[in-house]
């Protein structure tokens, strides 16, 4: 990060360069799972559309030719995701991320406490688009996710120097992406 705070470096690249969007200048908390601007990064929040797994079909899980059948959309405040499997969902923010920046994303404590992992891969330089998240029900029981509430951090590293190769130069297949986005080769 730059010699300014880290919150006030994510703010302005928010703000300015559209970095987040649509972008919540500080901690929404109240009767919710917290989301927005936090000390070193960005809670995002989770969107109303998922799609939840389940075996129906009884396919292999292939991620060179994923079975979009092996889902069951859902658009609602609630996803109920069942025992030991996982939901697939987007964000409701659309990231542009800078080419001197990477991100990891992490679960927020509320769900992990509750055996609800999140799993996101990192945000390359020059990526672009709304997160796809995974959503893993790790516990013998149904487990609740709210629509438009906290779901994950977003941490942001800057580095010193820009990359060679952004993911936009290698044209990532992910990139851009507008809605849930299954598995591509």
């Amino acid at each position: 990060m730059p010699s300014i705070k880290a919150d006030k470096w994510i703010k302005r690249m928010a703000l300015e360069h559209g970095m987040i969007e649509p972008f919540e200048d500080q901690q929404v908390r109240a009767g919710v799972i917290s989301y927005g601007l936090s000390s070193y990064g960005y809670d995002i929040r989770v969107a109303d559309e998922f799609k939840v797994f389940t075996n129906i079909n009884s396919t292999v899980v292939d991620p060179k030719h994923f079975d979009a059948r092996s889902f069951v959309d859902v658009q609602a405040d609630v996803c109920i995701i069942p025992p030991n499997s996982f939901a697939l969902a987007k964000t409701i923010e659309y990231f542009r991320i800078p080419r001197d920046v990477l991100t990891v994303c992490v679960g927020k404590s509320t769900y992990a406490r509750c055996g609800l992992i999140v799993n996101v891969t990192p945000f390359e330089p020059e990526w672009e688009g709304y997160v796809t998240l995974e959503i893993s029900n790790t516990t013998p029981l149904p487990a609740k996710v709210y629509a438009n509430e906290g779901i994950a951090q977003v941490l942001f590293f800057q580095s010193d120097e820009m990359c060679d190769v952004s993911y936009a130069d290698k044209k990532g297949k992910y990139q851009g992406q507008r809605g849930l986005t299954l598995p591509k080769l």
